[in-house]
């Protein structure tokens, strides 16, 4: 046994997350997956996280080519969101450095990284810190090798899941590079296996749709027993979704990946401060219905967050009533 492994083998017995009851997956990325996660933590017993691999931005961007891997940020971040805060193990993964050759990487990406290369790629090293991190559910890459996003916006190809996410100007068509790697196996196994799959919130083109468009998940969902929430988001974002309303959202939704219609629609309702530039998403319910879609509203806001964003225990009191 090696050096590395002996240290490993150890730490992979301290948490046991083969058990049963309700189960639950949700798709996205960034810190939209992160409050879904938090949500579901509240109800379910069985969690998995499907994530986006085409962030082209900030650590992630810059490690995911250079060594070969899926970016990791986002994953980590889902990691976190699964995981007690108090933890050791969780402040040193979140630790973020501000100087040196190292500035702006995460040590959690920094980890992942090594452990990707040590144990064959970011699924296994992404089950190795879920169970240090002592984990409530699973996090895995919707692809095993990270994806570049391009967009025709306004007649232009955009290239990259950042530039897309700063673009101005209808999106009207999204694709992935390159166009044969498909969902991994345990992604696709996560969503049929799914008493209820969560969609959102957080950015509709380049975090849901990213992960949805990968080939394989739309199939995936389309034939799930789960019934399938969608988490509308509280504002519009700007750059990627401006002037569109909870309808627009869904039909970009559907359109862009070939996935049926959610079952449920959950959106925000109530007061809310919204930032300059920026409208809440207006939901209207008779549309909605006619699409298929059960609404299901809340006063779902963080009132104590300084930008919009849900409250963990609110979003997951109502998917719970969902599930």
């Amino acid at each position: 046994m090696s050096d590395f492994e002996t240290l490993v083998d150890p730490m992979l017995e301290m948490v046991d997350l083969d058990y049963e009851g309700l189960r639950v997956t949700a798709i996205g990325g960034g810190h939209g997956l992160a409050q879904a996660l938090q949500a579901i933590g509240e109800y379910a017993e069985r969690i998995t996280a499907v994530v986006s691999v085409a962030d082209d931005g900030g650590s992630s961007g810059r490690l995911g080519p250079a060594l070969g891997i899926p970016p990791p940020g986002d994953s980590r971040r889902a990691l976190l969101a699964l995981s007690p805060g108090a933890s050791w193990w969780h402040r040193v993964v979140a630790y973020r450095f501000d100087g040196g050759d190292v500035a702006g990487h995460s040590l959690g990406n920094l980890i992942l990284a090594a452990l990707s290369e040590e144990l064959g790629g970011l699924e296994e090293a992404l089950r190795t810190m879920g169970r240090w991190l002592g984990a409530r559910g699973a996090v895995v890459p919707v692809a095993a090798a990270g994806l570049e996003m391009e967009a025709l916006i306004g007649g232009e190809l955009v290239k990259g899941q950042v530039a897309v996410a700063r673009a101005r100007g209808r999106i009207e068509e999204i694709r992935l590079l390159p166009a044969e790697v498909r969902a991994a196996p345990s992604a696709v196994e996560a969503v049929m296996a799914a008493d209820q799959i969560v969609l959102g919130p957080g950015s509709l083109f380049t975090s849901v749709i990213a992960a949805l468009k990968v080939p394989g998940m739309a199939e995936a969902l389309n034939a799930a027993g789960g019934r399938i929430a969608y988490v509308c988001n509280l504002t519009t974002q700007d750059g990627e979704t401006l002037g569109m309303d909870a309808v627009a959202h869904v039909e970009a939704l559907v359109r862009h990946t070939g996935i049926r219609a959610p079952d449920a629609v959950v959106a925000h309702q109530g007061r809310l401060a919204v930032p300059p530039g920026l409208e809440p998403v207006e939901v209207d319910r008779d549309r909605l219905g006619a699409m298929g879609c059960r609404v299901e509203s809340a006063e779902l806001a963080d009132p104590a967050a300084p930008w919009p964003q849900h409250d963990p225990a609110r979003l997951g009191a109502v998917l719970r009533r969902l599930a």
